[in-house]
């Protein structure tokens, strides 16, 4: 079994990718890009477990220079599509097209990516100039096959990146459509973060023989910790307990503190992460940090790519430290550096807060999430934290006061901090003294500028006094993810909601459940039977989901802004008339 980690140099690695990870600077492997590199492997099909941050691109990208180079140079172009990479999210896609850019730039391949929420006529223009490398969300792509202008039958190789997330979101027949549309011969590759009963039904109807490679397992044989560690090794998991007017003023105390406690090598590159559920909500409280006088932008499913776009570059500039995000930002965002995730509003369920605090902690560098939990729902947050197999730390939310003696002591710090370059030249600070002196004591003038400072001090916000639960310090449970609910407990405990697309739409619960689970934020194991009547559809939601899945699917989707989902037994909004 191959070791967690090793040089390049010592890989069976294309030389132009040996070029690019140089300039670059990398020289060591992660865990699963050593593990897929095995020369026992070369040419199979793998069925690999991957966590994100793992370095599963680069992985995965040196697999299509192996399988659509071999030895040549370059890549011999050709009319259609060589390789298929197929990702859940938009996000994802553009962070692949992104990696893979730099890391094949001399291998001669074209890369593009399609994917929805944006204007199909920039995808049939690429098409028409030639792509030897589709990378994809399966709407789009399913699309574009079925408009006969992406042609799949040339196919050498086809990736799945995040499959887990793919069928949690109700893509499991646009997977089945792209995969029989490949030729059989095809090399396939599947990444999972969890390898579930359906991934791997998954992989025996579409992979050939595979390989499972699990560079975890690797590891714990050969006794050396991957690079990254375990899945939460590096992520400091803190909750407070809050009453529930005191949501807004716990996160901005945590980010007052976070700010100025100092604990990061690097405190003015520290970026935080603050998750919210709903649009709405992540718009009213990225705007209620903004007139704090924090540095944020954020992004959420209603925005346009280009807003997105420009709000991840601002955090990667060092423009804006915190990104206030729905969960979109959960997977797929290419931010390495992010020091502390706030979970504004708790996750719906277990994977999603497994990665939203993912997006910290990763490469090796410590990390902090921090949940905000309101008196009711402190249950739900052990329940969260024990699927995962996380231990939180409980405490208050930060209090005023202590952001008030964190303040000072960082005055005091700054002003004792010894510095050879002065914040104005010594003859001006001179000039001042003389100005000054006799007019003014030395120790009165000292009081005055030092009571201006602390005047200048940021504020925490004030806080209903609660105390953290004393039971919630209990060990964890093992990580455990089930399979979808049976039907009986949707009878027990299931909420029925109507959606107002029928029969009359060609409403079809194949492209229903992904519609379902992208605009509630759930997976398809929160959703019950879809039944389609002739104007409207109803289906069921999970009791323990379904409070979070009303408020999160009542916002309007710009993109079908005449799409309404109601609670069955409220009276149906009425749609916008079109225009």
């Amino acid at each position: 079994m191959s070791p967690p980690a090793r040089s390049f140099s010592s890989l069976p690695i294309h030389p132009a990718l040996a070029r690019a990870l140089a300039a670059r600077g990398y020289d060591t492997s992660t865990p699963v890009q050593a593990a897929v590199l095995d020369r026992a492997h070369a040419g199979r099909d793998l069925l690999i477990s991957s966590q994100t941050g793992s370095g599963k691109t680069i992985a995965f990208g040196t697999l299509l220079v192996e399988t659509l180079l071999g030895d040549a140079p370059t890549f011999q172009r050709a009319p259609d599509p060589a390789a298929l990479v197929i990702v859940p999210t938009r996000e994802l896609a553009a962070q692949v097209r992104e990696e893979l850019g730099w890391l094949l730039h001399d291998t001669g391949l074209r890369a593009a990516s399609f994917t929805g929420g944006t204007g199909i006529g920039g995808d049939l223009r690429a098409l028409g100039r030639g792509v030897d490398l589709v990378i994809g969300t399966p709407g789009r792509l399913v699309d574009l096959v079925r408009r006969q202008r992406l042609n799949l039958a040339s196919l050498r190789m086809v990736v799945l990146d995040e499959a887990d997330e793919m069928l949690d979101l109700g893509f499991r027949d646009d997977l089945e459509t792209l995969l029989g549309a490949a030729p059989v011969d095809r090399r396939t590759v599947l990444l999972s973060a969890t390898l579930p009963a359906e991934i791997r039904a998954l992989a025996r109807r579409f992979q050939r023989d595979a390989v499972a490679v699990d560079p975890r397992r690797a590891a714990r044989d050969t006794g050396v910790a991957p690079a990254g560690g375990a899945a939460h090794e590096d992520i400091a998991y803190v909750a407070h307990l809050v009453a529930a007017p005191d949501r807004l003023a716990a996160v901005v105390n945590v980010l007052r503190i976070f700010d100025l406690t100092g604990s990061l090598a690097t405190p003015a590159a520290a970026r935080a992460i603050v998750f919210g559920t709903t649009r709405e909500g992540v718009a009213a409280l990225h705007a209620a940090l903004v007139a704090r006088g924090f540095a944020a932008t954020m992004i959420s499913g209603d925005r346009a790519q280009a807003d997105r776009d420009r709000a991840l570059e601002q955090m990667r500039h060092g423009e804006a430290r915190v990104l206030v995000a729905t969960n979109v930002a959960a997977r797929g965002l290419h931010l390495p550096d992010v020091d502390l995730i706030v979970h504004a509003d708790l996750p719906l369920n277990a994977e999603s807060l497994a990665h939203r605090s993912g997006r910290t902690g990763r490469a090796g560098r410590k990390g902090t999430a921090v949940l905000i939990v309101g008196l009711h729902e402190r249950r739900k947050a052990e329940r969260l934290l024990s699927a995962i197999g996380a231990r939180a730390t409980w405490s208050a939310a930060p209090s005023p006061e202590a952001i008030a003696a964190a303040a000072r002591q960082r005055l005091v710090a700054t002003l004792l901090e010894d510095t050879d370059t002065p914040a104005t030249g010594p003859d001006d600070v001179a000039a001042l003294l003389h100005t000054l002196e006799g007019r003014q004591s030395p120790g009165r003038l000292l009081a005055r500028l030092l009571s201006r400072e602390l005047a200048r001090l940021p504020v925490g916000e004030p806080l209903t006094s609660v105390a953290p639960p004393a039971a919630a310090s209990r060990e964890p449970r093992p990580s455990h993810v089930g399979p979808r609910r049976s039907q009986s407990e949707f009878a027990s405990d299931g909420v029925v909601f109507r959606i107002n697309l029928g029969a009359k739409d060609r409403a079809d619960p194949r492209w229903m459940l992904p519609l379902i689970c992208r605009r509630g934020g759930v997976t398809r194991r929160e959703v019950g039977a879809i039944r389609i009547g002739a104007r409207d559809t109803t289906f069921e939601i999970a009791g323990d989901a379904a409070h979070d899945f009303s408020l999160a699917s009542a916002r309007i989707d710009p993109r079908a802004p005449h799409v309404r989902i109601d609670r069955a037994d409220a009276r149906p909004r009425a749609a916008p008339k079109r225009r």
